[in-house]
């Protein structure tokens, strides 16, 4: 079946197990508590669980997809990857999907992975592990296509295993969760916990928010779009980058919701562009209306994200 299925589905599918398998090495790190903090920049940390997880999932789809470019957060790693690190299953619900004609039969060439292997590192090092998600984004030419974000922390109530990985496909489908519209009448924004500033306010300020979700991470803050919980993610700043993103948008397109710059603009994500998101980040729920969103955020806030 596995190879039968098309290459982005093969990805896609394969991303899955991946972060799944990261995910049990963010825990174990964190169990065994030898985090070796780096501070890479200002409000900027790595921890063993970053680059351990990185190395687990750019040597499980390397393997399997050689010729594809891989673009992650941290620096490339020579060391040698523990064999039980390489995963190369695959899920077989992305294996079965149709694909739509212009997905179908793609060049290696074309595509390009954003790995965020721990998105929320300062959470992370704060005990706020529930913040904290791995992300996989998957490119084709200029557009994120496909997404993972995986949960290590997520709590199923069912049979109380951890972790919970969600996934989607733009005009294909999505799994692993169910999507949920936010509460009409009043508006919830979600922004940064951390790395806030005079021009992130003003922006949130200008939507009027009844109620401010700061939390870590972008991939938890479009999971809280994803659920219901938030109308729109809001962060007119330059901290963001490709790997913070590409996942969360292909994964937010496939249900219906969008992603943009603070010009309504999609940022690109082929190999060759910029890692920085300088435009700032402004996402909104399925149903919201995003022209609504940008429409009210002042001039000279975009411009300031702009500079």
């Amino acid at each position: 079946m596995a190879q039968s299925a098309c290459l982005l589905s093969r990805i896609v599918a394969s991303s899955i197990t991946a972060t799944v398998r990261a995910g049990k090495i963010i825990r174990d790190v964190m169990t065994h508590g030898g985090l070796n903090i780096v501070e890479k920049g200002k409000n900027d940390l790595q921890t063993e669980a970053d680059r351990c997880a990185q190395r687990c999932i750019i040597a499980s789809l390397s393997q399997q997809f050689p010729n594809i470019t891989i673009i992650g957060e941290e620096e490339p790693s020579n060391c040698e990857v523990p064999s039980d690190w390489v995963v190369t299953e695959a899920d077989q619900e992305v294996l079965k999907l149709k694909l739509p004609a212009h997905l179908e039969d793609i060049d290696p060439k074309d595509v390009c992975i954003w790995v965020d292997p721990l998105d929320g590192t300062s959470e992370y090092t704060q005990g706020l592990v529930e913040h904290v998600t791995v992300l996989v984004g998957v490119a084709v030419g200029q557009r994120a296509v496909g997404g993972v974000i995986h949960q290590p922390y997520y709590k199923n109530n069912t049979d109380n295993v951890l972790g919970r990985t969600l996934w989607g496909i733009v005009g294909v489908g999505y799994g692993g969760f169910a999507p949920s519209a936010p509460p009409e009448g009043k508006r919830i924004v979600t922004t940064t916990r951390s790395h806030s500033d005079s021009n992130v306010q003003a922006a949130i300020t200008a939507l009027s928010p009844d109620e401010i979700l700061r939390v870590g991470g972008a991939g938890f803050k479009v999971i809280l779009l994803l659920e219901g919980k938030a109308h729109a993610y809001v962060f007119a700043s330059k901290g963001c980058k490709r790997w913070d993103t590409c996942a969360p948008e292909a994964v937010l397109h496939a249900v219906g919701g969008t992603l943009t710059d603070f010009y309504g603009e999609q940022y690109p994500y082929n190999a060759e562009t910029t890692f920085s998101n300088e435009k700032g980040v402004l996402a909104t729920a399925p149903g919201q209306i995003h022209q609504w969103y940008l429409n009210h955020i002042p001039y000279e806030v975009k411009q300031k994200v702009g500079k």
